[in-house]
């Protein structure tokens, strides 16, 4: 069951003709903002999306002959994607097994990499158990996300590329769910250069390797990719010997980090991908004063649905979300009038509703909520100031922010 340094190149060279060799990208936000060298090792433009490809590839490699009998999992996200596409490679038959009501957008994509797809259960542990329950009944090889050997094997491929592409690397910082990432990518860094600090980020709602909580139950939190609720038996180990330290990182601070990484490096990342940045950025991870971290950006497969919300937040943190509450008079065209002033101050509609039930109206007169996108805070108080000027003095800040 060990894993060492020739398992790891020896992954490198099975997997080579599939897995993409990705770019080291320069984070300029990152590295103002905490004065130093920060860049991001973009496994977001790997194939099927994530890092999970690199150990996929290798464990159906190592089956020889028994590939053959096919391959099984119980996912809903990287690890089921990176299944289908590695055994559609091998030419062998794939299950993949998935809770009732998983995101349809991955189902599609391991049914497009020709895998049998299988809704079931609840949960993601019922779909594990019946992968298990098919590899026993059908013969198929039932193939663990992260508590592998081949798999931690082929996860440690990214660090043999960190250490060719980053000379001064002194930290790298890792997303941990399971341990088969920061668990392949440690050994193979330290491995070759034992002075560097292997840090790894857990999400604090789901973080047992770093003390904190296992909930029971859904896990809910933006990096579901991660929230798995025990080390591994064999990742376990590995991470206590070889990985330097283990922090968290809140919701909000991966929030940020998703859009950060949108709006900044121009890379769309999943919550369990930033967590990594989420903890540079966050101040949660110190990075190197005299060298380079790198951060590893572990997977793009994001779930569209949380994005609107992701924008909205960062809009009204960072003082572009103006919301009142205003008395205006009950008459075709005043709602005309009234939007007029914000209009020629620069404010742009968002969102409007009357109100006309549970205040104090005069006949003739309605309640609006309205939110409008500004500037900042200096340009809402000039909207605000222009409202008031044309006479709606009672107009009532609800949120600048």
């Amino acid at each position: 069951m060990d894993v060492g340094l020739e398992h790891i190149e020896a992954a490198r060279t099975v997997t080579e003709a599939v897995v993409k060799h990705t770019p080291i990208v320069a984070s300029a936000a990152l590295s103002e903002l905490r004065s130093a060298d920060v860049v991001l090792k973009a496994e977001n433009l790997q194939r099927t999306g994530s890092f999970k490809i690199r150990g996929a590839m290798n464990k159906v490699a190592s089956l020889g002959a028994d590939a053959a009998r096919g391959v099984t999992a119980g996912s809903a996200g990287n690890h089921a994607q990176a299944l289908a596409f590695a055994a559609r490679h091998f030419g062998v038959p794939c299950d993949i097994y998935v809770p009732i009501g998983a995101p349809i957008t991955k189902i599609e994509a391991c049914r497009a990499y020709g895998a049998n797809v299988v809704e079931l259960g609840a949960s993601l542990d019922e779909a594990v158990a019946a992968a298990r329950d098919r590899a026993s009944s059908a013969g198929r090889v039932f193939c663990h996300p992260f508590d592998d050997p081949a798999v931690v094997a082929g996860q440690g491929t990214i660090g043999l590329e960190l250490i060719e592409d980053v000379p001064d690397l002194a930290t790298v910082v890792v997303p941990l769910g399971g341990g088969g990432l920061v668990g392949g990518v440690a050994i193979a860094v330290k491995t070759l250069r034992p002075d560097v600090r292997v840090v790894a980020v857990q999400a604090a709602v789901c973080s047992p390797y770093a003390g904190g909580s296992s909930p029971a139950g859904a896990v809910t939190t933006l990096a579901d990719g991660i929230a798995v609720k025990r080390p591994g038996e064999l990742t376990g180990p590995i991470v206590a010997q070889w990985v330097d330290e283990i922090v968290t990182v809140d919701e909000s601070a991966i929030a940020d980090a998703m859009v950060v990484l949108m709006d900044r490096a121009k890379l769309y990342v999943e919550g369990a991908g930033a967590v990594g940045v989420a903890a540079v950025q966050s101040g949660v991870v110190t990075p190197a004063g005299d060298a380079t971290t790198c951060v590893v950006v572990s997977g793009g497969n994001v779930d569209l649905g949380v994005v609107p919300g992701l924008i909205r937040r960062h809009e009204t943190e960072a003082g572009r979300r103006l919301v009142i509450f205003a008395r205006i008079d009950d008459r075709p065209g005043s709602l005309v009038r009234f939007l007029s002033v914000f209009a020629a101050a620069g404010a742009n509609l968002i969102e409007i509703e009357h109100q006309r039930e549970g205040v104090d109206l005069a006949v003739r007169q309605t309640g609006v909520h309205a939110s409008f996108e500004v500037r900042g805070a200096d340009h809402a108080e000039n909207v605000i100031a222009a409202a008031h000027a044309a006479g709606y003095a009672d107009l009532r800040v609800e949120r600048v922010r």
